[in-house]
Order: structure tokens, then C-alpha cells, then sequence
């Protein structure tokens, strides 16, 4: 009788081995992924400027391809819509940057570029927060705006796919690694005339 009963726990404990490293891998597959936090418009001197923050996981595959020597291109974007019920929404303002995230492997240390600004981080851990931060950006006259009108904002921080080299593009089509979800946070937003 006990011979009869040692298979049947044996295809058990399979059973459930295999959906705990199923589960183990959904988890480390699913940490990869840019998710919007916040984002607000205040006025500034001109006009107004953006504040958004973002959560940056890359992934354990991202990770090891950047402290291997391959830049990852981020493009952060944001949009300003006007609202028509009878036509397609019109474009008041957008902005785009483009970050690079590199390992210099001579310091030892990953370097965030936006244009020819550069800042340098001990970790990775300490480059991602600052890449999913932005400050006082001007976004948007004063002119361009009606007081009062209801906008519609919009914001994202992506991967930038077509900024890898050729053969890593291929593998990012095909290979689940390679993507990071980005959301998109969307809000309406209605200028204040000035007191």
C-alpha cells in the first residue's frame, strides 16, 4: 500500500514545484515596467511647468545588458490636448526628451545623459528614481492658453526600442525580456486666470 501512495505524492509535489517556479518566473517577468505616479502643471514665470514622477523597474535582463556596455534611450513625453466635440482633439503643446543610460565601466558607474548634461550614480538603484523624475519643466505659454478651457494632459516614459543596436532590436521583438511597460497617466486640466 505504501508503494501505491508514494507516486501519487511524488506527482503532487511535481505539481506544485512546477506552478511555485511558474509563479517565480510570472513575478520576475511581470518586474519589468515604467509606472506613472504622479503629475501635475503649476504656473511659472511664462507659462506653465510640468512635475511628474514615475516608478522605473527594468528588468533582470535590462539590467545585465546595461552593466554589459549596451546604452538603454528612454523618451519621455508629454502632451496638451484641447478638447473638440467635433473633430479630432487639437494639439496645444508637447514636449519629448530623450535620457540614455549607460555603465561606464572604467569608474564603475552609471551615467544618466539627457543631451550633453550628464550625472553619474554609484548604483543603478540610485539612476532609476532620478530618471523618473521631472521638475520644472516649461511646457506651455501663457499665450497658447484660454483661461478657463478644460485641457486634456497626458505624460509617458517608455523604453526607446529603436535607439538599441540592430541585433538587440530583433531580440526585443521577439524576446519577452526585453519589454518594459509603459503606462500613459492622462488628466484634465483647466488654466487659472491669474489673481
Amino acid at each position: 500500500m505504501t508503494a501505491f501512495i508514494t507516486p501519487c505524492w511524488k506527482k503532487r509535489l511535481e505539481r506544485v514545484a512546477l506552478l511555485g517556479m511558474g509563479l517565480l518566473w510570472f513575478g520576475v517577468a511581470q518586474a519589468a515596467g515604467i509606472e506613472p505616479k504622479g503629475a501635475a502643471l503649476v504656473p511659472d514665470d511664462r507659462g506653465y511647468a510640468l512635475a511628474a514622477t514615475f516608478a522605473v523597474q527594468i528588468g533582470p535582463r535590462l539590467e545585465e545588458a546595461v552593466r554589459r556596455g549596451v546604452p538603454l534611450h528612454f523618451r519621455f513625453e508629454f502632451e496638451l490636448k484641447r478638447k473638440r466635440w467635433y473633430w479630432s482633439d487639437e494639439h496645444v503643446a508637447g514636449r519629448v526628451i530623450k535620457y540614455r543610460l549607460s555603465y561606464q565601466a572604467l569608474t564603475r558607474q552609471y551615467r544618466l545623459s539627457l543631451g550633453s548634461l550628464h550625472q553619474n550614480f554609484d548604483t543603478l538603484e540610485e539612476a532609476l528614481p532620478t530618471l523618473g523624475r521631472v521638475a520644472q519643466l516649461h511646457v506651455v505659454d501663457k499665450a497658447a492658453l484660454v483661461m478657463g478651457e478644460p485641457l486634456s494632459a497626458a505624460v509617458r516614459l517608455s523604453l526607446d526600442h529603436s535607439q538599441l543596436p540592430k541585433p538587440l532590436q530583433v531580440d526585443a521583438l521577439a524576446d519577452r525580456d526585453w519589454h518594459v511597460e509603459a503606462g500613459t497617466l492622462r488628466w484634465d486640466f483647466v488654466p487659472a486666470p491669474e489673481q
